[in-house]
């Protein structure tokens, strides 16, 4: 009863202004008398505090004077609204003390994006950091991320004195102080350190970046991401085209260059963002993980082996389908074991018959004729009446290709055949194996494949032929000085070319070899599945950088070498406070970084712009751009849901009235200094 009534009756008194009904308590009975309504909402609201007091909730005269309001105003249960437990932590329980705070609440857990939109003092980010802690510790979500636009500094927090930390610090203090009420201060600094926890300006939240000049792989081949335009097409994670959404250029950025363990690269910025997994993840089927650049320097290896994997295509690169002069797989036969000099008829050189035959069954109007030992000759098939003069189709298309003439060590790929269709490129592939490659057995191993050339040019476009298949090609040379010579004829042969070594992984359901010998013991093994670990990272200085927002449903898009990367925010609980300060810009930047698994929370003042002159509130419109989409919720709060000191909502309300004032007298005004003039 004490409980109930308050310490000195303190809440019997509120209760008793209330109404127009007597309230007599003695012992532990309530006797109520008055008219049918006002007694039937006393006992109501009798019942409704009990309940409170028995779910553990502890009653004040604000609560009280709440529950009074609901019970008058909405059909809401007073009960439902303050027993409902949000978050536990030092000894306190966060809850919810208005049916619009309830509302909101509940809206955060049935929606992906809910605006918060009312004035100071409603809980509006209180409890939605509340919620995102109460996710982190459910491990619903990974990390929890909070950001507010730093637009008292104009965003050039550059400009001010101290470390970034010191410079972002008084505008993220509200978020410190929510954060600090709900999370042991001393495992925050912890937390923060290992990206649990992020909190940084509006403005860096699309510091995700890449320099310039760095490589993305489009439709049409390799472009500077520096270059690329909204609607422009880049490659995703499966292969297929994907849309540019966003392009936002990011100023001077500490660069990184990423190496995965078989050779590739690429710059990045500090915090740019990568899909990685552990051995672990993979083992239990977990999602991908997103780290930035910082969050895995230093934390590469584990008990001996590199620790986070890099993912890679799902599907082989879609390029345009081109006319190609020559079928792909005799290109790769010649190319591999050709002589295509064009002073002499072309020929080849196998021990396998098969190869000769597929040549011939794949060039029309050429005969593969045996010569000796190895040697094959291409000879064009005449027809009667053809002249000596013309000349030998292959010989022709080679000329057109650019490789007449070319040598061991000049051999290369011809743009056509490398930006085509996966059926083409996989078959120039396998005419390049089937010459010279083939499959490398290891004991308790599946099987890998070797390819070797002494021609640095070929080497790359063999890498890029496994890459965009979904491959990883280990790459190393033998130096030609040093080397034991080889024997022809009986007599010593020095090397006169460095030799490059391939090891190759292709995916599960793509053959690399044709002639029958390889293809049965590389089925009979079995190819292994591809793998690209992050092996080191390396600072590179700094440089101007530029990130891109693009439509893929995984939001991955190909870089240099094939490497798959992304700047969105997965398994996050991501906060946007003080949102009416973020332009219209801004506003399309931060929600389009919407990750997998992730919420976002966005809340603001409308009647609070800090904004310079002519620029419009991201947060006034947004709720004309996307009310009415299913899974955003904009959840509106008043003055009556404020839960500061009263004169707060008083003020609130002053202040709404004065504002719907001065619009109605506007126009008048306007009327009026029309009649003045001449």
């Amino acid at each position: 009863m004490v409980s109930l009534l308050g310490s000195r009756d303190e809440l019997l008194r509120v209760i008793e202004g209330a109404f127009r009904a007597d309230i007599h308590v003695r012992g532990n009975e309530i006797t109520v008398t008055g008219s049918p309504d006002e007694s039937g909402t006393v006992v109501r609201l009798f019942e409704e505090l009990v309940e409170v007091l028995r779910s553990g909730g502890e009653l004040t005269p604000d609560a009280v004077e709440r529950s009074i309001a609901m019970l008058r105003m909405t059909s809401d249960r007073p009960a439902e609204v303050l027993s409902l437990d949000i978050l536990s932590s030092r000894g306190r329980t966060i809850r919810p003390k208005t049916v619009n705070q309830k509302r909101y609440v509940d809206a955060i857990d049935k929606h992906t994006i809910v605006f918060g939109i009312g004035p100071a003092g409603t809980g509006k980010t209180y409890l939605a950091m509340a919620k995102a802690v109460r996710a982190l510790q459910e491990k619903r979500v990974n990390r929890i991320i909070l950001t507010r636009p730093a637009v008292e500094a104009g965003e050039r927090l550059g400009f001010l004195p101290g470390t970034l930390y010191e410079k972002i610090d008084p505008y993220l203090r509200p978020l410190y102080d929510a954060l600090h009420d709900m999370v042991d201060p001393d495992s925050i600094p912890k937390l923060m350190a290992a990206g649990t926890i992020e909190v940084a300006p509006l403005a860096y939240m699309r510091g995700r970046a890449l320099p310039m000049g760095t490589g993305v792989l489009t439709p049409d081949g390799w472009r500077s991401i520096g270059e690329l335009e909204v609607g422009d097409l880049v490659i995703g994670s499966n292969g297929e085209p994907t849309p540019v959404l966003g392009v936002y250029p990011q100023g001077e950025k500490t660069i990184y260059r990423l190496f995965s363990q078989d050779g590739a690269s690429v710059l990045a910025s500090e915090d740019h963002l990568w899909a990685v997994r552990t051995r672990d993840d993979a083992n239990r089927g977990k999602p991908w993980r997103v780290l930035q650049t910082k969050d895995m320097i230093g934390d590469l290896r584990t008990a001996h082996h590199h620790k986070w994997e890099l993912p890679l295509l799902s599907a082989p690169v879609c390029f345009p389908e081109r006319d190609v002069p020559m079928d792909a797989y005799a290109l790769g036969l010649l190319l591999g074991d050709g002589c295509i000099t064009g002073t002499t008829t072309p020929s080849f050189a196998s021990n396998d018959p098969e190869l000769a035959e597929a040549l011939e069954g794949a060039l029309p109007g050429i005969e593969v004729r045996w010569r000796s030992g190895p040697d094959y000759v291409l000879n064009r098939v005449r027809q009667p009446g053809d002249s000596m003069t013309i000349a030998n189709p292959v010989t022709d298309v080679m000329r057109r290709l650019g490789l007449s003439g070319s040598g061991s060590s000049t051999k290369f790929v011809p743009e056509v055949y490398l930006r085509n269709t996966p059926e083409i490129r996989l078959a120039v592939l396998q005419g390049l194996l089937d010459a010279d490659g083939g499959p490398v057995i290891q004991d308790g191993r599946t099987c890998r494949i070797q390819f070797s050339t002494v021609s640095a040019r070929l080497r790359d476009d063999v890498v890029f032929l496994v890459q965009s298949l979904g491959g990883v090609a280990y790459s190393r040379t033998r130096l030609a000085k040093g080397r034991k010579p080889g024997l022809a004829g009986g007599r010593e042969v020095h090397h006169r070319h460095d030799a490059h070594v391939l090891d190759i992984r292709l995916p599960e359901g793509i053959e690399p070899f044709r002639l029958s010998r390889k293809a049965e013991v590389y089925r009979k093994h079995g190819g292994g599945r591809p793998m690209r670990y992050v092996d080191r990272i390396e600072p590179r200085g700094t440089a101007e950088c530029v990130c891109i927002q693009v439509a893929a449903e995984d939001s991955l898009y190909v870089t240099e070498d094939f490497l798959l990367t992304h700047n969105t925010l997965n398994d996050a609980f991501i906060i946007l406070d003080e949102a009416q300060n973020s332009s219209a810009e801004q506003m399309k930047m931060f929600l389009t970084r919407l990750g997998f698994n992730s919420k976002i929370v966005v809340t603001g003042d409308v009647t609070q712009v800090d904004l310079p002159s002519g620029t419009v509130s991201g947060l006034r419109v947004v709720q004309e751009i996307l009310d009415g989409i299913p899974d955003i919720h904009f959840a509106r709060l008043s003055s009556a849901d404020v839960v500061r000191h009263k004169l707060v909502s008083e003020i609130v309300d002053a202040y709404g009235r004065y504002d719907a004032t001065q619009q109605a007298q506007e126009p008048k005004a306007i009327q009026q200094r029309g009649k003045r003039r001449p």
